[in-house]
């Protein structure tokens, strides 16, 4: 809110708008993906749907266990961090 409020006091109402409407966009888009992955390692559903099979599980013989600390809130923040880490791989010439 800050960050908003001082870019609102240097500029004018529309490009302050955009601004927030951007950061407010950007923001869902990072709370999308890092509940994502998630649910995803964490139980192995999307939307309560079963994405990784049954057959895929240790007790079955495969490779997968579903990973409970995924779901913890700690892995929320190590997810963020990745994905701010990735971000700057990509982007590492823009400043």
């Amino acid at each position: 809110m800050g960050r908003l409020e001082a870019f609102a006091m240097q500029n004018g109402p529309w490009p302050s708008f955009l601004d927030g409407i951007g950061n407010g966009l950007g923001y869902a888009i990072i709370l999308v993906i890092v509940g994502f992955v998630r649910e995803l390692l964490g139980f192995g559903t999307i939307f309560g749907l079963q994405i990784i099979p049954d057959s895929w599980l240790m007790d079955n013989g495969g490779l997968y266990l579903h990973n409970g600390m995924m779901t913890m809130p700690a892995m929320a923040l190590i997810l963020v961090a990745c994905v701010i880490w990735a971000h700057r791989a990509y982007n590492k010439d823009i400043e």
